[in-house]
């Protein structure tokens, strides 16, 4: 199936706004196993964020990340979110017990981890860890 001239530029023009408009790797997106072994295998810094609709404590974490997230100083950070009702077999392979777990990595190691966080210094210090610094 091939598609109008027109039909990929325009798709291209849209992928063009979209990186103007600061779409970065910080955008959270729901793990994926594939797409998190490539971001190990690539060095990437990652965040893993464990979430539950109903938690309070997300609830205030989720606004903080967000801003973090948009720094450019954690642009590149890779964010994947487990939601805590529904995917069991991961808090098994993470180890996590609770939701508002943040978990980060740098490439294939652990760098640190919170449960409960919610002063922006200490979750942007955690964050930081997986950049190594």
């Amino acid at each position: 199936m091939s598609f109008p001239k027109w039909f990929a530029a325009a798709l291209a023009a849209f992928a063009l706004s979209l990186t103007s408009l600061g779409a970065s790797a910080a955008e959270p997106r729901p793990y994926d196993a594939q797409a998190f072994a490539a971001a190990q295998a690539g060095g990437k810094p990652i965040l893993v964020e464990v979430d539950a609709p109903w938690c309070p404590i997300c609830a205030k974490q989720r606004p903080i990340l967000a801003e973090l997230e948009k720094s450019a100083e954690l642009s590149d950070l890779v964010v994947f979110t487990v939601d805590f009702d529904s995917q069991k077999d991961l808090l098994r392979q993470f180890g996590v017990q609770m939701q508002s777990t943040l978990i980060v990595f740098n490439g294939k190691a652990e760098k640190g981890r919170s449960t409960g966080a919610t002063d922006p210094g200490v979750i942007k210090a955690l964050l930081l860890k997986a950049k190594g610094a």
